[in-house]
């Protein structure tokens, strides 16, 4: 695994939690930011794209505008990238971990864009990948859309399953809701 840089999104509206700050929201008596940033400890460079806060050697970006969605802020994210690898992180994803990181990137295969985590269900997930920085910018140049499956899907990435431990809460599992953010809580809890 060579050098990477990571880029977590952390601006969106969080409108099925209110408004709340969701990259804020304590889980294991941490910021869902911070457990994510723990996660890509090995980053040369770690850009947050959304509201500043004080995380010392994390640099923060906004997308334009503001709350404009996963394709805006992976383009901001992008301008402070310099790695030939960059791991692409939602700030809501409070179980994923430095061994998912260290998985997707080697496999993201020596003539492919990259490679993406799916789930139990053999879904996707989007905002757990790794990819060639290159091929994220060319991608983006062109494309007018808002989806991220619209813009990642089309460069075949490889497909990462991580194995499913008894007990351990996948590395997907995202905090959209008051009720996951509970869930998370209470299985950090269990962990602890």
């Amino acid at each position: 695994m060579g050098a990477y840089d990571a880029v977590i999104l952390a601006g969106g509206r969080a409108e099925r939690l209110g408004g709340a700050d969701k990259p804020g929201a304590l889980v294991g008596g941490l910021p869902l930011v911070e457990r994510v940033v723990a996660a890509v400890r090995d980053a040369r460079a770690v850009v947050v794209v959304g509201p500043p806060r004080d995380m010392p050697g994390v640099l923060f970006t906004r997308e334009d505008p503001p709350g404009g969605g996963p394709v805006p802020a992976l383009r901001a994210g992008l301008a402070g990238v310099t790695s030939p690898l960059v791991v692409l992180l939602a700030a809501d994803l409070p179980f994923v971990a430095a061994g998912h990181v260290g998985a997707l990137l080697a496999a993201v295969p020596e003539d492919g864009a990259g490679a993406v985590l799916v789930d139990d269900e053999g879904r996707e997930q989007w905002l757990t990948g790794a990819w060639r920085t290159a091929a994220l910018r060319a991608a983006l140049g062109p494309y007018v859309g808002r989806s991220l499956r619209g813009l990642l899907g089309p460069l075949a990435p490889a497909l990462v399953r991580p194995p499913v431990v008894p007990g351990e809460t996948p590395p997907w599992f995202d905090c959209d809701t008051v009720d996951d953010l509970r869930a998370a809580r209470e299985r950090a809890r269990g962990r602890g």
